[in-house]
């Protein structure tokens, strides 16, 4: 089997690869495409790829994606980049005769108020939260093409919804990360400069669940070679967890001993996300492995080894 992974040397591509790897794939049998090689907006590229690589199989990773901020920033932008890349790699995959696409979407796409734990069957009942509508309808809408592709062409489409992402290689870009990378660094930062205090968006009230990458990418190996159903999967770890605490434990495990400040003019986005995990579970086997701590331990350890700062005596 030939997989061709987009996005593959990305942020969760890279854990993908490797994932591969471990379960006995060969490398030659593992097509990574970058954008610098192909530009996944562009038809013609992606049908040329296509043609050239010949895979059996398109996992479809790649994305435009950021925080609440660059959400706020780039409406239009992630609406147009994330439909067309979705819509020219399951077209392109359609017409060379791949035989599974597995489509990635995001837990942006549910409802603002879905009732927790959001469960699949309740992905079209609301709008999503607003700072991110835009990128999670052009998402959702690729949980219909496959669908759609399925029933009048035969196309394995099957497609999965993590949870928010983090890990060693994670997006750490203060104008476009997401809020774990965000608080690691200004906590990290901060120690390193002896400042006794950071700012956080928000009142801290909204609550999120968080996977770790290298589960994630467990997950979708597995859905990769066990799930073949047009029904969409949630992908994550099954429990959630306050923004304010989220912070203070991330602080504890910096040792950050200073202040948190909360700037509540900033948005909370989304006020609940966590997920109702038991479809990957009985369908193809996925559970999370990896605690919250543990990963944060691992992912906080990684960005101090990248950027060299080391903690000084806090001033309060």
């Amino acid at each position: 089997m030939r997989y061709l992974i987009t996005g593959g040397a990305g942020f969760l591509g890279r854990y993908v690869h490797q994932k591969f790897l471990e379960m006995g794939a060969r490398r030659d049998d593992l097509i990574i495409l970058r954008s610098k090689e192909c530009d996944l907006t562009r038809q013609e590229q992606v049908e040329r790829t296509m043609t050239h690589a010949r895979p059996d199989v398109v996992i479809h990773l790649a994305a435009r994606v950021g925080g609440i901020g660059a959400n706020r920033q780039n409406p239009g932008l992630y609406f147009y980049a994330n439909m067309a890349m979705g819509l020219n790699v399951i077209e392109a995959a359609r017409r060379q005769g791949v035989r599974k696409v597995v489509q990635v979407g995001t837990i942006c796409a549910y409802p603002k108020y879905t009732p927790i734990p959001f469960k699949e069957d309740e992905l079209w009942n609301g709008y999503p939260e607003e700072t991110n509508a835009p990128y999670g309808i052009a998402k959702k809408a690729l949980l219909t093409m496959c669908q759609a592709y399925r029933q009048q062409y035969g196309l394995n489409a099957i497609y999965l919804l993590p949870v928010n992402l983090y890990g060693p290689g994670d997006n750490f870009d203060p104008q476009s990360s997401h809020v774990i990378p965000a608080l690691i660094r200004k906590f990290v930062e901060a120690q390193s400069a002896g400042t006794d205090h950071i700012v956080a968006w928000g009142t801290g009230g909204a609550s999120r669940e968080f996977l770790y990458v290298e589960d994630a990418a467990q997950a979708i190996a597995l859905a990769t070679l066990r799930y073949n159903d047009p029904d969409p999967v949630n992908i994550g770890a099954g429990r959630e967890m306050t923004i304010r605490d989220l912070t203070a434990l991330i602080a504890r495990l910096c040792d950050f001993t200073g202040r948190i400040v909360w700037d509540a003019s900033q948005p909370d986005g989304q006020p609940r996300r966590c997920l109702d995990t038991s479809r990957a579970r009985e369908k193809f086997g996925f559970v999370a492995e990896t605690s919250l701590e543990e990963g944060l331990k691992k992912t906080i350890e990684w960005y101090r080894q990248q950027t060299g700062m080391r903690p000084r005596r806090q001033n309060g």
